[in-house]
């Protein structure tokens, strides 16, 4: 007989957590005030894995989920959650690494950032490969807890353009020499037009080419071929097609890019974020910022067009290219760039930038240890540092952990944090917190 558990609350990669006989279970499938019915699939030392056999006490937040493949397919861990729940969910999770990883609590908790939850997905990179069992060639995610992939036709977080092409990409990949040998698409919708990047470990033959011209004319996409790594990618057919870009219209601006550099998935969330860190950095003439981690500009620019001078510091030097082109298409010369490796950064390297009025800390997952430990600290001897920092973060554990630093050795206070639901029915948690001094 299967056990029954009681579901106490929801982990970091939205699994429900629960005891059984003193050991922690992590449940698939189940949510905060359950009772379920499970069955145990991994066991471990200090705790269990396991999955959802019935629901017999259901959470009044429980949703039907929308995509017919939500129960095998490892893209989203959350559409059984009703939309606004899980908003509230990542909330929460924000604010308890904050006090248990940070030990700081913000003086307010600023509204969520949230959006549309279907179609929301401009970036993804499918998975390609023939499964002859399966009637042919299959393109999508990875299914849940395995290196297979999703058997679909369809998906519905992803942008309707791109979602409407996986069945047709099944069949068109099918027909070409190289299906053995195309084992990734990487998706990329901008403004004007959709890419699509084959990573192709053979060159495709006379043959295939056409049978990807003509897919491409009759789709309206752009066919890009990446034979190596991402800075091999070039565009296939059209070979001249309208730039990849994304625009930020409170600031006149547009971003061009190519379709292997990053961007966030989610262009109407990455607006409002944008939006909102403006207006807690609230940028002046005569000050000077640094945004670090910039990538291609994203807050770079809007900090440049509201008159300050910013120097945004990346350590991908194709990056960095991008970024400064971009300032030039924009006409902003108050945005200068630099490539460096800030996981590396010191307080003598950070010192011979020169003084800044404030920072945009934007990093990957890793976070920001090396350049919060970096910025000078709060004595009267001191070389006068930002006085403040909007950081903005795609992990709670590494922004509690830098947190802890600017609040407890750097003098900071969190003034003010709150999520931002880039990736709707996932457990991923972006937010953005602000730090004055």
């Amino acid at each position: 007989m299967n056990p029954v558990v009681y579901i106490e609350s929801l982990d970091q990669e939205g699994h429900g957590v629960a005891r059984l006989d003193g050991k922690v279970v992590f449940v698939d499938g189940a949510l905060t005030g359950e009772q379920a019915e499970i069955s145990v699939y991994r066991r471990h030392p200090k705790y269990d894995s396991a999955q959802t056999v019935r629901i017999l006490k259901a959470s009044p937040y429980r949703s039907d989920p929308a995509c017919p493949h939500f129960k095998r397919c490892g893209g989203c861990s959350l559409q059984h959650l009703e939309a606004s729940a899980q908003v509230a969910v990542k909330q929460r999770a924000l604010e308890e690494n904050l006090a248990r990883i940070g030990k700081v609590g913000a003086d307010i908790i600023a509204p969520a950032i949230h959006g549309p939850s279907w179609g929301y997905r401009h970036r993804a990179r499918l998975s390609v490969r023939r499964v002859d069992k399966k009637g042919g060639v299959l393109v999508g995610f990875h299914e849940k807890r395995s290196s297979f992939i999703t058997e679909m036709d369809g998906c519905p977080v992803l942008h309707p353009r791109v979602g409407a092409l996986i069945a047709p990409l099944r069949r068109l990949i099918a027909r070409l020499s190289i299906v053995d040998r195309l084992p990734q698409i990487e998706a990329a919708v901008g403004d004007r037009v959709t890419a699509l990047v084959l990573r192709v470990l053979d060159p495709p033959n006379a043959a295939d080419e056409e049978l990807l011209r003509e897919f491409a004319a009759e789709h309206d996409i752009q066919f890009w071929l990446q034979p190596k790594g991402p800075d091999s990618a070039y565009p296939f057919f059209p070979p001249l097609a309208p730039q990849l870009d994304f625009r930020l219209s409170q600031f006149d601006l547009a971003l061009p890019f190519r379709p292997t550099e990053f961007t966030q998935v989610n262009p109407g969330i990455n607006e409002a974020l944008v939006n909102r860190a403006m207006r807690w950095l609230a940028p002046r003439p005569g000050e000077r910022i640094g945004d670090f981690f910039c990538g291609l500009g994203n807050f770079t620019l809007p900090i440049a067009r509201l008159g300050a001078a910013v120097v945004g510091i990346e350590g991908n030097a194709a990056l960095v290219a991008r970024a400064q082109e971009n300032a030039r298409l924009n006409g902003l010369a108050l945005a200068r760039f630099e490539a460096d490796d800030l996981f590396q950064m010191t307080p003598e390297k950070f010192a011979a930038l020169g003084q800044f009025d404030k920072l945009l800390i934007d990093p990957p997952r890793d976070g920001a240890m090396a350049l919060v430990k970096s910025l000078p600290p709060p004595t009267p001897d001191a070389i006068p540092g930002p006085r403040r920092i909007v950081y903005v973060s795609c992990n709670p554990a590494t922004l509690a952990r830098d947190a802890e630093v600017l609040c407890h050795v750097q003098g900071f206070r969190l003034k003010a944090v709150s999520v931002a639901n880039m990736f709707p029915h996932t457990a991923h948690v972006e937010s953005i917190a602000w730090f004055e001094r």
